[in-house]
């Protein structure tokens, strides 16, 4: 067994914090910050109980600039 860093991408949707690790693929949900990472880290694990950690390359995480309308 090893440890692994993955990373974490936290949006607010409605009353709900939503928890993505685009590594994997794996998303939970959870009514804080906290609670919705610490459940993303458990489906991470259980997901990774069952397959193979995938085999694509880091992601690139920047930001961009787009014009929308107000």
């Amino acid at each position: 067994m090893a440890v692994k860093t993955f990373t974490a991408v936290v949006r607010k949707e409605g009353k709900w914090y939503v928890a993505e690790c685009p590594e994997v693929g794996t998303v939970s949900q959870g009514k804080t910050v906290e609670k919705a990472i610490g459940n993303l880290k458990e489906a991470t694990e259980l997901y990774l109980e069952e397959c193979r950690l995938p085999k694509t390359m880091q992601p690139v995480i920047t930001k961009f600039h787009a014009t929308v309308n107000d």
